[in-house]
């Protein structure tokens, strides 16, 4: 019983850690593509 609560547990951090570094990443690539270095940041 111990060990399967450990297993999800684990499991549970990776899937946050992996849905913030996703979001994370979504954000820095959508900045890098629309804010400083395409439009030169001033577009709005």
């Amino acid at each position: 019983m111990t060990l399967t609560q450990k297993r999800i547990i684990i499991l549970i951090v990776i899937i946050i850690v992996a849905a913030i570094l996703g979001r994370l990443a979504v954000r820095a690539f959508i900045n890098f593509l629309v804010g400083g270095t395409l439009f030169g940041g001033n577009i709005l």
